[in-house]
């Protein structure tokens, strides 16, 4: 007799390395047709030059999940900070986002 449970639980480990986290102030975004890179970057006032501190790649279909569950995590803190919601859900919490080049966030 088979006596395995199925579960859809995922046991996720964060070092303390990574659990210290990595300040960033800039995401460049590139796509291809089978993928989505991010480069996150710190810029520091004054200083010309700026690293490239963490790049993820993913599927197109992976960059959708995370973009929803960012609109989502966003929705919810304004809704916290503001008593009950922003007013207009694409308003970025009555801030604009930064104007870029294309790709870049």
């Amino acid at each position: 007799m088979d006596t395995h449970t199925t579960s859809n639980e995922i046991q996720i480990e964060l070092t303390d390395e990574v659990a210290q986290g990595t300040y960033v102030n800039l995401a460049v975004i590139a796509h291809s047709e089978d993928e989505f890179v991010f480069d996150f970057i710190r810029l520091v006032p004054g200083v010309p030059k700026a690293k490239v501190k963490c790049r993820l790649i993913m599927t197109p279909d992976n960059a959708r999940r995370l973009l929803h569950t960012l609109d989502e995590n966003l929705r919810q803190y304004d809704e916290t900070r503001q008593g009950g919601g922003a007013d207009d859900a694409n308003s970025f919490g009555g801030m604009l986002p930064p104007i870029g080049k294309p790709g870049e966030a």
